[in-house]
């Protein structure tokens, strides 16, 4: 595309743009991709329509959509750091982090004083692994408007990530002050310390009241109810809260059990020995080490005690593996998941995947020898791993299922983990994960490594010391202290792993025994031990 003409746009434009901006704020994004399409059809070289063609399909989750527009604005007007910022969070989220590192330099040397790129950057940063450098831009965002809710709320998360505690309850009152309802600030104050009274749950209790229209806000302060409940031991209140805040948040996000179903089957019917020996010729780097398994099993813990070793560097949770896999397989279908996925998967040249996600993972993986790539999710890809990239290690968590699934019910996860807000679904999706593991440990169990949660929170050392041999580092004292670690934790633990390992949460589902009804009903249909 040519750079953009010096034509001012007419006066029809521009209160078009207004109105198109206006739309859009509102919660009307297909109004205003109307006003786009006027816009362009009169001049296709206006900077602002295709900018805000970005921002609706931000709103959509159209990640094709939105880079396409953002290189638009680039193309026509380089010198357009917000467009610049835009383009680095989305190359972040499609997991092409090199393409994300060059239009953080472009947004950077042009953010020209403005927050709101600063606070984009600060967000691609932290997708990027570097909480420190997203630390940096999130304190230039709130210096130039520091009474900003949005920002305040990010450099609270930036704080709580880095485990500044007391800093992220000092920001968070400071948004309360100014926003007493604001439900995103209530729920990660309930989550950046445990509650002594109940002044700020009675707090909670009269927002849930006076929020009748998104289910979105209810489901941040019920959650942050519930957990503050849970904190005082009161455990019918709490649970009450968390099925309450489930309920509101499964009526804002979309799960396709039967595709998932179908998907789970494709894999277990392709990925088999015969398949794993045919063409084997992956990657050989032996830097990688995956943790995997369900939410909420540990695998923060472990990850913790594998990092601590001073030859590991933490990546984060990073989706490159699966993006390498859906991109090499050319699988682009409207469901994320389906059985098409799997076919097309077992096709893929899977020494072209092991060096797709070596490249895309290099300004995530630091400067020493070996790195962890702590995504659960991964435990999917297991066999196309084995195959990619043959001298990476994997680790997986197992937990009670009970547990398990409890505590992801009460969880409440940003865009992650759709079936995990009602109990039967959440039973089920745990169940094929179960039996999946099974498959796989029967065909190439000899190959990853099974640690247990349970046995590593009552007796950290010897598991500890299991884990590093299988990996095959020499023994470091360091790694029995985790918790003393500094580096960013970016997942629903980020506060519990700056603790020494207990065992508070081991069987804490049998405290909503009665009202685990369902869940306990479907992990036995499907032949789960809940009771071990």
């Amino acid at each position: 595309m040519a750079n953009r003409s010096n034509t001012r746009p007419a006066p029809w434009m521009r209160d078009t743009l207004r109105e198109g901006f206006s739309l859009l704020a509102a919660g009307r994004p297909e109004e205003a991709s109307e006003c786009c399409r006027r816009l362009l059809g009169a001049q296709p070289d206006l900077v602002e329509a295709h900018f805000l063609v970005g921002l609706i399909a931000l709103e959509l989750k159209q990640n094709a959509v939105a880079i396409s527009a953002f290189g638009s604005v680039t193309q026509l007007q380089p010198d357009h750091g917000a467009a610049w910022a835009h383009l680095a969070r989305q190359f972040m989220r499609v997991g092409q982090a090199i393409r994300a590192d060059a239009a953080l330099e472009k947004a950077a040397k042009y953010a020209d004083g403005n927050p709101v790129v600063f606070d984009l950057i600060a967000a691609s940063y932290g997708l990027l692994g570097d909480q420190e450098e997203a630390s940096k831009w999130m304190a230039k965002a709130v210096d130039k408007e520091p009474n900003s809710v949005p920002f305040l709320v990010n450099q609270a998360n930036s704080h709580m990530f880095l485990g500044k505690l007391d800093d992220a309850e000092a920001v968070l009152r400071k948004v309360l002050g100014f926003q007493p309802g604001n439900p995103n600030a209530n729920w990660t104050l309930s989550n950046v310390r445990k509650a002594k009274n109940r002044d700020h749950i009675e707090q909670l209790q009269e927002l849930v009241q006076q929020e009748k229209q998104s289910p979105r806000a209810l489901a941040f302060l019920y959650y942050g109810l519930g957990k503050e409940l849970e904190d005082l031991e009161d455990w019918d209140g709490a649970f009450d809260a968390f099925a309450q805040g489930a309920k509101a948040r499964r009526s804002t996000v979309e799960f396709d059990e039967q595709s998932e179903i179908e998907m789970f089957q494709a894999f277990g019917d392709l990925f088999t020995p015969e398949w794993m020996e045919k063409d084997a010729f992956g990657h050989d780097s032996p830097s990688p080490i995956f943790v995997v398994g369900q939410p909420r099993t540990g695998t923060t813990l472990v990850e913790r005690i594998i990092t601590s070793h001073s030859s590991v560097h933490s990546a984060g949770e990073l989706k490159q593996f699966g993006h390498s896999v859906r991109r090499l397989s050319k699988y682009n279908e409207p469901a994320r998941y389906s059985a098409k996925l799997g076919i097309l998967a077992a096709e893929v040249d899977c020494h072209k995947l092991g060096q797709a996600y070596m490249a895309t993972t290099q300004k995530m993986r630091g400067s020493l020898p070996r790195f962890v790539d702590k995504l659960p999710p991964n435990y999917l890809y297991l066999p196309l791993i084995l195959k990619a990239l043959p001298n990476a290690k994997i680790i997986h968590l197992t937990r009670n299922p009970m547990d398990a699934c409890f505590s992801s019910f009460k969880q409440l996860f940003a865009d992650a983990y759709p079936h995990s807000y009602d109990q039967a679904e959440m039973a089920r999706h745990h169940a094929r994960y179960y039996h999946l593991m099974a498959l796989w440990r029967e065909r190439f169990g000899d190959r990853f490594f099974d640690i247990s949660y349970e046995d590593t929170a009552r007796d950290v050392e010897p598991n500890a010391r299991a884990l590093i041999d299988f990996l095959g580092l020499p023994w470091e004292d360091a790694c029995l202290h985790f918790h003393k670690q500094d580096a960013a934790v970016t997942t629903a633990s980020a506060v519990q792993v700056r603790q020494p390992a207990h065992t508070r949460s081991i069987g804490r589902w049998r405290r909503y025994e009665q009202q685990l009804g369902t869940m306990q009903d479907v992990l036995r249909d499907q032949g789960l031990p809940i009771d071990g």
